[in-house]
């Protein structure tokens, strides 16, 4: 039997189940939902920085017009920016 050095053996093992659209929708609507929650705890001082538009931009208009596998990504953008606010405010 000839080994290619480069290549996938069909015996790989196989991928976990992503579970079907309604359960990666809810999912990442649950994370959505929290997201919104920490942003809007914000004290008034990071609700006037620009950011704080920008992070509720990510989570409604942004991630409503994203296709389900970008909205992961979408979710991430907003999550590192509201870390970012909440370190402003904590500066304050």
């Amino acid at each position: 039997m000839l080994i290619l050095p480069n290549r996938r053996s069909s015996t790989s093992p196989a991928k976990p189940p992503r579970g079907n659209f309604r359960q990666r929708y809810d999912e990442l609507e649950s994370h959505r939902s929290k997201l919104v929650e920490r942003l809007t705890t914000l004290d008034d001082a990071a609700r006037q920085h620009a950011g704080y538009r920008n992070a509720l931009k990510l989570l409604n208009d942004t991630f409503r017009r994203s296709t389900l596998t970008q909205r992961l990504a979408v979710l991430q953008s907003a999550a590192w920016l509201i870390g970012v606010l909440e370190k402003i405010a904590s500066m304050t």
